[in-house]
């Protein structure tokens, strides 16, 4: 039988009391409120008007690729809003932090609010308005009637959505990870990094990533085997064929950066020594990894 404190380690891992800013970061504190009262009125407005019915059934479980395609653009605007703010942030704190002033900002708070900064952007902005734009435009441009799978689109879009949101908790429930945006170790293993930030890290663009793997092989489908009668590959619009180029690189890239995540998630989790310079390891062969995954990504994004 497991004790109480060995129920809630087996429950929680390394997410305590501790782990929890708003306790000791003022910062942090004031922005929780500002999320829980806008949330309450949120919440207050859709019960009031009666909407939580249509938003149910003609958005959150659409299948329609025209809704998938405008839902993917909204996440990518949230989050660039967030993703914004995390930029004013930096910029302030560089231009106050100069002389004898350590500006506003604790340095593990910084370096949170830059790692943040870059996985939003790329991640959860740019990836999420790219596949926006596809899913709505695609299908109208090659004459189907939707994409190849509609409720794996649903499925795909709601898993980078709740990347998104294992992110935007990780604000006020732990700390995002310290890192940079790319999570080199030995910086990201388990010695450097002990708390949940490298883990909020990991899941959140495992989530993701699946997501955008599955939309992907839809789309490809889609653009392979649903153009209208007549319409052969060199007869196809200029922005379906970068779609079906860019969709070839995220279902060759990203399975990649799947991967790379399982390894880093071994080393911290199981004491496995892939990126460690013990029992054989190399931190380098992550960095390798990476990038073969982070370079196609930026053609994805161009």
């Amino acid at each position: 039988m497991f004790s109480n404190p060995d129920l809630l380690h087996f429950i929680f891992g390394r997410l305590t009391l501790d782990s929890i800013p708003m306790l000791h970061e003022p910062i942090v504190a004031v922005t929780f409120a500002a999320v829980v009262v806008g949330g309450l009125v949120v919440v207050g407005a859709l019960t009031y008007f009666r909407l939580w019915g249509y938003l149910w059934n003609e958005w959150v479980t659409s299948i329609d690729h025209k809704k998938i395609g405008i839902m993917y653009i909204i996440l990518a605007i949230v989050m660039l809003l967030r993703g914004f703010a995390d930029a004013l942030m930096m910029r302030a704190q560089q231009a106050i932090a100069f002389g004898d002033s350590a500006g506003y900002l604790p340095p593990d708070h910084y370096d949170q609010i830059f790692t943040a900064h870059g996985v939003i952007m790329i991640f959860f902005v740019a990836m999420p308005l790219v596949t926006g734009l596809m899913n709505f435009v695609v299908p109208l441009q090659i004459g189907a009637r939707d994409v190849a799978f509609p409720f794996l689109n649903n499925f795909s879009f709601w898993m980078t959505t709740c990347g998104a949101v294992l992110v935007m908790i990780s604000l006020f429930l732990g700390a995002f990870a310290k890192t940079g945006w790319l999570a080199y170790p030995p910086l990201s293993d388990i010695v450097y990094s002990p708390g949940v930030g490298v883990d909020y890290y990991i899941w959140a663009l495992q989530i993701a990533g699946v997501g955008t793997l599955l939309s992907g092989v839809n789309l490809i489908v889609t653009i392979v085997k649903m153009r209208a009668p007549g319409m052969s590959m060199m007869k196809m619009p200029v922005f379906t064929w970068t779609s079906l180029c860019t969709n070839i690189l995220i279902v060759a890239a990203f399975p990649v950066l799947t991967a790379v995540l399982v390894l880093l998630g071994l080393d911290r989790y199981a004491g496995t020594n892939f990126f460690t310079n013990d029992l054989g390891g190399n931190a380098m062969m992550y960095i390798n990894l990476i990038w073969i995954w982070g370079h196609p990504e930026v053609y994805i994004l161009i």
